[in-house]
């Protein structure tokens, strides 16, 4: 960082935010490249000015004004935080014995654990999640901790315990003895619509600010089929009413065809992995207006998984992810059909840019994986506070030394990460935050 005191008057806008010296906080981000989420192009030298936790304005060119404090970013391409709309930070490696850390890990085992992921999240340039279903609580702990500063961590917009019926995708007793049990596995369980519209009730009482239903079978969970609709019109109907009443959006779990439509025509605002959606599926969600998330990474690692180490998944889960193949072509078909799209990559622990280059892969435009990772998401979660670098907006801001549009690869390699004004990696390194007691 460097301190600059020359003022450049360049517009009236400028003349007035420079009119008097900036307060102590001021500051002015000097970039290179800006990408602002806004228009579908890199601008060229940029000054972005910033005021405690937000964005005060955007100058063309460097300018400082009067005591803000600089940072330099003339070499780096600056765009807003990254938003990944599909993450599950306090999910646990999927490693060694699953059903052995699901009878032996407490509840305070994983949310201690997932401290770790939200830091590694944020440090590689997501400053937004959207956390799609988590056990014990331990989202709402989580947000709460990160809001409170006293655990580093992205912004999070949290479902709770994603609700889907008896013997579904997260029915976690499902595969165990009928007498193997713990008080949390029935915790997201609804049968019948009237049971769907409390649990998701009880969701937002307990924190959520988005539902997320399991309509379909999964594909790492035991006993089920992901082609299969496991929930009634009824009970989807239920969730989508309830969640919209309380003015929450709703994320459907989707692999097979009949599930994935009858969310869309229901009213899902997302559609989640997609399988097995075929053209039609794909018409009603440009339709109804309803976004898709591919969720392509973590895809392509149980993939990976299943083919070179086999033994890591059960015999059940390997044969339904070689069936799903790497899953590309669905993001390929709903892009062409002109479906609203947001990045969502399905992991928690820091990877989770690495499914920008796997956007590109099936066929996105660049700019447009660029505006899936931003200003989509921030539309699709539904804030206007976040996904663009404009007046007003959060100071969430990220920088790297590479063009994204020419390699999306770059986003991999993010070396600047600001929250809410607050800086969290300079040049690569992380640097100090002083965290707050509870």
């Amino acid at each position: 960082m460097k301190t600059g005191r020359k003022a450049l008057a360049t517009g009236a806008g400028l003349a007035l935010l420079v009119a008097g010296s900036a307060a102590a906080q001021d500051r002015v981000i000097h970039a290179g490249k800006l990408f602002d989420g806004e228009k579908r192009s890199l601008q060229g030298p940029s000054s972005i000015v910033i005021k405690d936790d937000r964005i005060v304005s955007i100058e063309k060119g460097f300018v400082t004004p009067p005591g803000a404090e600089v940072i330099d970013l003339r070499g780096e391409t600056v765009m807003p935080g990254l938003i990944d709309s599909h993450t599950h930070i306090t999910s646990l490696p999927r490693t060694g014995n699953a059903i052995a850390k699901n009878m032996t890990y407490s509840p305070l085992d994983t949310v201690l654990a997932a401290t770790v992921n939200t830091r590694a999240v944020l440090l590689s340039g997501v400053t937004t999640v959207r956390d799609l279903g988590a056990l014990y609580g331990a989202d709402t702990a989580l947000k709460a901790a990160i809001e409170r500063g006293s655990v580093i961590g992205p912004r999070m917009w949290i479902a709770g315990e994603a609700i889907g019926p008896t013997g579904g995708h997260n029915d976690w007793s499902h595969g165990l003895a009928y007498d193997v049990t713990r008080p949390e596995f029935g915790a997201g369980l609804a049968d019948g619509a009237d049971a769907v519209t409390a649990l998701a009730r009880r969701e937002h009482k307990l924190g959520a600010n988005v539902i997320k239903i399991m309509p379909s079978g999964g594909v790492v969970s035991s006993g089920d089929d992901p082609k299969a609709k496991l929930m009634s019109d009824a009970e989807i109907k239920a969730a989508v009413d309830t969640a919209h009443a309380l003015g929450l959006k709703l994320a459907a779990h989707g692999h097979g065809k009949a599930a994935i439509d009858a969310a869309v025509r229901l009213g899902a605002d997302s559609i989640e992995h997609g399988t097995y959606a075929d053209a039609g599926s794909f018409a009603l969600m440009k339709a109804h207006g309803t976004y898709f998330i591919a969720t392509l990474l973590t895809t392509q690692k149980l993939h990976d998984t299943a083919v070179n180490r086999p033994d890591a998944l059960t015999p059940s889960t390997r044969a339904k992810v070689l069936a799903m193949g790497t899953g590309s072509v669905k993001l390929t078909n709903a892009y062409k059909a002109g479906v609203k799209i947001a990045l969502g990559s399905d992991t928690g622990a820091g990877e989770n840019a690495k499914e920008a280059a796997l956007m590109v892969k099936a066929g996105m435009a660049p700019i447009d994986v660029l505006m899936a990772a931003t200003a989509n998401g921030a539309d699709l979660i539904g804030s206007a506070e976040i996904g663009k670098i404009a007046p007003g907006r959060y100071a969430d801001i990220v920088a790297m030394p590479g063009d994204p549009l020419a390699d999306m690869a770059a986003l991999e390699a993010i070396d600047f990460v600001m929250k809410s004004g607050v800086v969290y990696k300079q040049g690569g390194v992380e640097q100090p935050v002083r965290l707050v007691n509870p």
